[in-house]
């Protein structure tokens, strides 16, 4: 089947039936618009007494309405915390299921002062955290809660110690200190690529190409969709569970470096959320294949199925190849002053319990 084109980008061809539409019935629609007015009303400063009761009355079976209506309530809640409505925006974000809701309510309620009862929410939403960097969050707030409510503190997870570089480099024209670290661990027999998290999205996203692109109800309205229009709702990867298992299985099979290869040809140069061509060629493709095992693989596609949006940051910027001994690390490069930010330590974390090798590299300029 051949791909759409739109002037210079090419499209991947889904077949868009009846039953893949976004509506189902003329309701669909008019919940549609009935929202979006909604949504032009807050935009609008309208007075949100006249906004917010019809907005928490609605309802609808269709999925996508009913995120739409979580990200307005969360909207306005986000409004009213700023402006000090801290109890209507508790109310609102208790019944949002926008990703960071939760979270939020705890926030509030400690500027409310209600402690207790903001310990007891969070301790219940660290049960069954909805992200990593929920569980993040929620374990920071308990510890501050804990110690300002006089309880005793509960015993952390022990920190990932860093595999450390040091290292004292003159200043490049260029400025770049991840390129000035690549050109200076660069070998013949051991070359580095600078990939950030674009490497690890683009093998994941050419290996589970067909669980992306399948057509389901609601993930495709026209052919000229880079990706499923669900791609960041909480469901995402409920409702595709099994195609995505069927794809990471095939990892457990001899022939999956020469699927994916295969898949780059076929798919070369057409529009995808987690495939960057412009990064990917195949003398990177053939190292990555050759030297990061299946297992890391496997690791690393089930983390970002678990949180797609948050996951897919926070990978390290290099990757060294090792193509004689079969193996490579990554390199997390910090320049004078920069520091790990979160969602590189969630990472850290996860490749520490994986065994997937990484360092953190620190950089001083040489300015004498």
């Amino acid at each position: 089947m051949l791909a759409h084109i739109l002037g210079i980008y090419r499209y991947e061809s889904v077949d868009i039936s009846p039953e893949s539409r976004g509506f189902q019935c003329r309701q669909d629609l008019e919940d549609y618009l009935y929202l979006r007015q909604l949504r032009v009303s807050v935009e609008q400063s309208a007075d949100l007494a006249d906004i917010v009761p019809p907005l928490m009355a609605f309802s609808s079976d269709n999925p996508y309405l009913c995120s739409r209506q979580s990200r307005l309530l969360f909207q306005i809640a986000q409004q009213l915390e700023k402006s000090c409505g801290l109890e209507q925006a508790l109310l609102l974000y208790q019944e949002s299921n926008h990703g960071e809701a939760r979270w939020r309510q705890i926030r509030v309620l400690k500027q409310l002062g209600r402690d207790s009862e903001a310990h007891d929410q969070a301790l219940a939403f660290s049960q069954e955290p909805g992200s990593d960097e929920e569980s993040q969050r929620l374990e920071r707030a308990l510890t501050r809660l804990r110690r300002k409510l006089g309880l005793p503190t509960m015993k952390r997870a022990k920190a990932v110690g860093e595999s450390r570089i040091d290292l004292v480099l003159p200043m490049p024209a260029h400025g770049c200190v991840e390129i000035a670290v690549r050109d200076h661990l660069q070998q013949d027999d051991a070359p580095v690529h600078y990939v950030e998290n674009t490497l690890i999205c683009s093998l994941f996203g050419l290996l589970c190409w067909e669980a992306i692109f399948a057509p389901l109800p609601g993930a495709f309205f026209h052919p000229f969709h880079s990706g499923p229009v669900d791609l960041h709702s909480p469901d995402f990867y409920a409702r595709r569970q099994p195609l995505f298992e069927r794809c990471l299985q095939r990892l457990e099979q001899p022939g999956y470096g020469q699927l994916i290869k295969d898949r780059y040809q076929e798919k070369l140069g057409l529009q995808s959320p987690f495939v960057f061509w412009g990064v990917l060629d195949e003398v990177l493709l053939d190292l990555a294949l050759q030297c990061i095992p299946a297992a890391h693989l496997h690791a690393c596609f089930t983390r970002l199925l678990r949180d797609l949006k948050a996951n897919r940051a926070g990978m390290p910027d290099l990757i060294q190849f090792y193509p004689q001994e079969q193996r490579y690390r990554m390199i997390e490069v910090k320049g004078p002053g920069d520091r790990l930010q979160d969602n590189q330590k969630r990472w850290l974390a996860f490749a520490a319990e994986q065994g997937i090798p990484v360092e953190v590299c620190y950089v001083s300029w040489d300015v004498a």
